[in-house]
């Protein structure tokens, strides 16, 4: 049987230490799957897309959406464009949630000086699309489970409480340190406004993005074979 291909996709920034973040994690990929051809494409904003990557594409191809939630882009952007293959596809869940992401953000905040039992504001990107918001507040939920201290969820647009609600919630219910943990792949627009927000609502502590750490590799990975493992890869679908 043909091992699938393995194309990445992530959505794309203006911001130069973006894609540099997302090449780097790929690197990881390929070393933990060197049977795989592996790619990296983009939904917009940064080359090669998707669109054009998923074109060449002859073979069977399993496409692993880099981005943390169900919504528009994986619910129908990334199922139309993949029928430009011209071989069969199978596109996997995205990243989150997902029990690695919530140690690699109790990594970053940790990493930023935030102590056991500071409660947290997970800083999401934000979505009107109810898949998203669902996954969201699921991945804020093992956050906490992980961390083991009240967590609050904020979306920097679309629907939910803002960064400084969810601080002011926490500050509320008795909480004197606040940390922020931005569930964020990536340097970019949304990195430097989760930063900017949280700085201003008094937070002690701002972690980093995810990045390329490898327990994010590792979950990029196993999405990949999750699909490739059951079987010769069907007609083009979505697999939830």
């Amino acid at each position: 049987m043909t091992t699938p291909a393995l194309v990445a996709v992530a959505h794309g920034t203006r911001t130069p230490s973006g894609p540099d973040t997302i090449e780097a994690l790929m690197a990881q990929v390929r070393r933990r799957l060197p049977m795989a051809d592996v790619h990296t494409s983009y939904v917009e904003l940064n080359e090669p897309l998707f669109s054009d990557v998923m074109a060449a594409q002859r073979g069977p191809t399993v496409v692993v959406p880099l981005l943390l939630s169900s919504g528009y882009h994986t619910n129908h952007d990334l199922p139309e464009m993949a029928k430009a293959a011209q071989g069969p596809v199978r596109i996997a869940r995205p990243l989150g949630p997902h029990p690695l992401l919530a140690a690699m953000m109790c990594h970053r905040l940790q990493a930023a000086g935030a102590r056991r039992g500071d409660a947290v504001v997970m800083v999401a990107a934000g979505s009107r699309d109810s898949d998203a918001l669902v996954d969201t507040l699921a991945m804020g939920r093992l956050l906490q489970a992980h961390w083991g201290a009240p967590v609050q969820v904020a979306q920097l647009s679309g629907s939910g409480q803002h960064v400084n609600e969810a601080v002011e919630s926490l500050w509320a219910q008795g909480h004197r340190r606040i940390a922020a943990a931005p569930y964020l792949l990536a340097p970019g627009y949304f990195a430097r406004k989760a930063r900017a927000q949280a700085t201003v609502a008094g937070c002690a502590a701002v972690a980093d993005v995810l990045g390329s750490h490898r327990m994010v590799a590792e979950l990029v990975a196993r999405r990949y074979l999750a699909m490739a493992m059951t079987g010769a890869v069907a007609d083009t679908t979505r697999v939830a």
